[in-house]
């Protein structure tokens, strides 16, 4: 997958890395902000308690 991502980008290495970085930040920031949010809803999570 990762040959695949860098065999895609245009540009030269240094181009090429920064995309990736980005990208990487927009797939984190996905997931915090989207995805795990919702699988907290959706599984109930937030439920906890002691006896």
């Amino acid at each position: 997958m990762y040959a695949w991502l860098w065999r895609r980008l245009p540009g030269p290495v240094a181009v090429r890395v920064l995309q990736l970085l980005v990208l990487a930040v927009a797939v984190v920031a996905a997931l915090f902000g989207v995805v795990f949010p919702w699988v907290d809803l959706a599984l109930g999570l937030d439920g906890v308690s002691v006896g």
